[in-house]
């Protein structure tokens, strides 16, 4: 069966021939006939109502509501400038697919789609505007594919902050179980209308407490944290204010926990308060935002560590020796046991650098950063080594740590190690002193030969295998007050 049908476009009638069942290559072949033909008969099954307009592109017959087809009748709503309803002929047997059509459906006798209805979806031009009736969609697609993952992922966050909140509540429930000094309800000692800073400098050498002055738990809830003056791996320092008073507020990150347990565990040890180690005030947990703070509080320094101190100054003669016999001085205190009825155990620092060490207003230095500190007891024949994993800089280690052939269970080895690693804070010092008006840059141990965080391989091979040691310059053995530096050959 063969059939000739007409499509008609605004400039031309194109025409096929067309055998149903099989069209070839050489039956299928438009003719184009002349614009504004007025109609065309053709020979096609039924009838389907048509929309006849002027931007139509279905163009019915002139005059008539209806067009011809042998395949489908559709009826559609399309978007262009608003909603449209359009009915006709489909030239294919399935329904016709436009990127503007909203909602669409075919039928398959006479006339059938005359009388079809399809709903209007929300036009989107006043999505987001409320009628008198209220707003809201009424498209049962938009509530399940839109509010139902939103109502779901809501439920999601709120489980998991619940979650969250009760870890966090644990978590400081246990620390504060572990480390029982936080309980302790000690005030600050007063002396008449003293403040801290004159009771701090009051105190006489090794007669001190060390036990904490203000009362922990509450103490970080009036201090006001005011500046960031440092950070480094265990966290960040802050200046604070507490009472009009400046205050240095370590905050440790939650990784380094044990190093603020270590930390606050030997700074309440009795007796350690000296005027050349880091006056301790307190320590405090608290959560900001939702995170757990580890708060360690103590003595505020203005110029800083001695690292910051020497970039910025070079010192005479007089300040080397100041600075030099006041970091000894600290580091002896620690090394000596004291034995009374308020004992001192003895304490390995284990990671003197110059970043540990504080200068003072009056040029003297105190030594801070015991987190990493060991202890020994020669009266109850103790060694605690603490929980705590991590090693001092590789910079400043000792060859014998570096080759692991220290003796960990001798303390004396431990003390040997600090010594090694203060006389490179010494040799820093000495760089910066003025000789005949001269002085060198500062620069850290070992500068020329491993990089800004050298690796354990590299400072093995530099100590152990090359056996190279910082060198002396000529001019300081040759100045008198530098002469101690031959300690150094």
């Amino acid at each position: 069966m063969i059939k000739e049908f007409y499509f008609i476009s605004k400039n031309a009638v194109v025409s096929y021939v067309v055998v149903f069942g099989k069209v070839t290559d050489s039956e299928m072949k438009p003719s184009i006939h002349t614009e504004n033909q007025s109609k065309v008969k053709v020979d096609l099954s039924w009838r389907c109502s048509c929309t006849n307009d002027e931007d139509s592109d279905l163009y019915c017959y002139s005059n008539e509501d209806y067009c011809m087809t042998n395949t489908s009748c559709f009826v559609s709503i399309q978007w262009t400038n608003g909603y449209k309803i359009k009915k006709g002929c489909s030239s294919i047997l399935q329904c016709p697919t436009k990127t503007n059509i909203i909602n669409l459906k075919c039928c398959y006798t006479d006339m059938c789609n005359e009388n079809i209805t399809l709903d209007y979806p929300p036009d989107p031009s006043k999505q987001g505007k409320c009628s008198s009736g209220g707003c809201g969609y009424d498209n049962p697609t938009v509530f399940m594919y839109v509010i139902i993952p939103m109502l779901f992922t809501m439920v999601i966050l709120a489980v998991a902050m619940t979650i969250c909140h009760v870890m966090h509540k644990r978590r400081m429930t246990r620390i504060s179980q572990r480390v029982p000094f936080l309980e302790d309800e000690l005030k600050v000692e007063q002396c008449g209308d003293s403040t801290l800073q004159g009771y701090l400098d009051n105190s006489s050498s090794g007669s001190g407490s060390g036990l904490p002055l203000l009362i922990q738990r509450t103490v970080a809830r009036e201090i006001q944290l005011v500046e960031c003056i440092g950070k480094g791996r265990y966290g960040e320092v802050w200046r604070g204010i507490y009472h009009g008073e400046d205050m240095a507020v370590k905050i440790f990150s939650s990784r380094d926990e044990r190093s603020w347990e270590r930390e606050s565990q030997i700074y309440n040890t009795v007796l350690l308060r000296h005027e050349n180690i880091l006056s301790f005030f307190a320590s405090d947990l608290t959560s900001r935002n939702g995170c757990t703070q580890l708060w360690l509080i103590t003595q505020y320094h203005p110029h800083g560590s001695l690292y910051d101190y020497l970039q910025l100054h070079t010192i005479n003669g007089e300040a080397v020796l100041t600075l030099a016999q006041s970091a000894a001085a600290g580091l002896v205190h620690l090394h000596t046991e004291l034995i009374g009825s308020h004992s001192k155990p003895a304490i390995a620092h284990r990671d003197i650098k110059s970043k540990n060490i504080l200068v003072r207003l009056d040029g003297s230095c105190c030594i801070g950063d015991l987190g990493l500190a060991v202890i020994h007891s020669e009266r109850d024949n103790l060694l605690d080594l603490g929980t705590n994993t991590k090693v001092g800089t590789k910079r400043y280690m000792a060859p014998e740590l570096l080759d692991e052939s220290l003796n960990v269970d001798d303390f004396e080895s431990f003390k040997k190690a600090d010594v090694y690693s203060f006389s490179l804070v010494l040799w820093e010092i000495a760089r910066r002193c003025l000789i005949n008006g001269r002085a060198e840059d500062y620069r850290l141990p070992y500068y020329d030969l491993v990089g800004s965080d050298p690796n354990f391989e590299e400072m093995r091979k530099i100590l152990c295998i090359q056996q190279v040691r910082p060198p002396v310059a000529n001019r300081w053995i040759s100045d008198v007050v530098m002469s101690w530096c031959n300690a150094f050959q």
